[in-house]
């Protein structure tokens, strides 16, 4: 086993985003994409983005080895966000689209190396 890490995993909270912004499940497909060309990720799909019976909304991206997944909370202005990444790329980009476009009250993030 060396000594190099292989992945960097990106974990972070949007609060106090617009709810209806977290309902529209067209809108987080979207900015699933979009984060993951400014991250210079390779997805190997389409993004799969569902409202489920709670109300919340689930999605995730395959990327060539990792992904990208969100899960909205609209009735508490929710956002969490899981990047998994390869630790050549900067995860942090991913982040950056979401928090421009969604616009959150406060963040909180934490970034990991892994493997």
């Amino acid at each position: 086993m060396t000594g190099t890490l292989a992945f960097t995993h990106l974990i972070a909270d949007l609060l106090g985003v617009d709810a209806s912004r977290l309902r529209d499940t067209s809108t987080l497909s979207g900015l699933l994409i979009a984060s993951a060309s400014a991250a210079g990720f390779s997805p190997v799909g389409a993004p799969l983005v569902r409202t489920l019976p709670s109300d919340d909304v689930a999605g995730v991206l395959l990327l060539d080895g990792c992904h990208i997944a969100i899960h909205a909370f609209p009735a508490r202005q929710l956002l969490l966000l899981d990047v998994l990444a390869l630790a050549s790329t900067d995860p942090r980009k991913a982040l950056d689209v979401f928090a421009r476009r969604l616009a959150p009250r406060e963040i909180r993030s934490e970034t990991r190396g892994r493997g």
